[in-house]
């Protein structure tokens, strides 16, 4: 007899998400297994940002969301959170005038006090830079070191699925590399990863399956390994293919 594959950590289905009357997605459809790394690519204006607010709660949306097996399509931001789904926007969005260790310890508000501070070293461990510099004020950092604050505070919670948006932006080579590091080591320690991006061979280097977004729809599907993929996904880009579905 044989066994049933496991259901995706997140399966969602006809999902339209948009701006008060302005439709911005379409009958998106994506899974995302547990611990898998999924990256989402497309020119700017695609949706990705919508899509990724969509999902954490952030914007209304129709559809079907599922999350470790539950409905969560209603679901609201916090609520989201406490499933162990954790999204961090686009930008250094860190609270410059505290600390970064209270940064840390804010962003693990909802952890048991037992757990917190555990869970606070476990997130600096990614970004040794800035557990150096755990208590000075956020403002005090570079850019690149905010926005690993900014990925740090993301993991306070154990998420099963954390989800970055461009979290490279504005950063140095040197600190994309290690941004995007901290993204395999999550891979591999079972954290599932949905990773918004616009450098393209880097993303495809630390993710397993890649969806491309154009025009408010998914237009593309592959494993990251594919050959030929860069040029697939510039076709389908600008509307020379149709949706690519995943190889077997």
């Amino acid at each position: 007899m044989p066994i049933s594959a496991p259901e995706p950590l997140l399966q969602v289905g006809g999902l339209s998400a948009g701006y008060g009357k302005i439709v911005v997605l379409r009958d998106i459809a994506i899974t995302i297994g547990a611990g898998e790394a999924v990256a989402l690519l497309g020119p700017n204006g695609a949706g990705k940002t919508t899509l990724l607010r969509a999902l954490s709660g952030l914007l209304p949306r129709s559809g079907q969301v599922r999350f470790a097996g539950r409905e969560i399509a209603s679901a609201n931001p916090r609520e989201t959170v406490a499933l162990g789904m954790a999204h961090v926007v686009e930008g250094h969005r860190v609270f410059t005038q505290l600390s970064v260790l209270d940064n840390l310890l804010l962003a693990g508000y909802g952890v048991a006090s037992a757990a917190r501070a555990r869970q606070v070293e476990e997130a600096l461990s990614f970004f040794p830079e800035i557990a150096a510099k755990r208590n000075d004020r956020a403002v005090t950092l570079s850019g690149g070191q905010q926005q690993m604050l900014a990925v740090a505070q993301g993991l306070v919670g154990r998420p099963r699925l954390l989800m970055l948006d461009e979290p490279s932006a504005g950063l140095s080579p040197v600190l994309v590399d290690r941004v995007l590091a901290a993204v395999a080591r999550l891979r591999e320690g079972g954290t599932a990863v949905l990773l918004v991006e616009q450098l393209i061979e880097k993303a495809l280097a630390v993710v397993d399956r890649v969806y491309a977004l154009a025009r408010g729809s998914i237009v593309l599907e592959a494993r990251a390994n594919e050959p030929d993929l860069a040029n697939r996904l510039e076709r389908a880009y600008f509307g020379e293919g149709a949706h690519a579905p995943l190889n077997a």
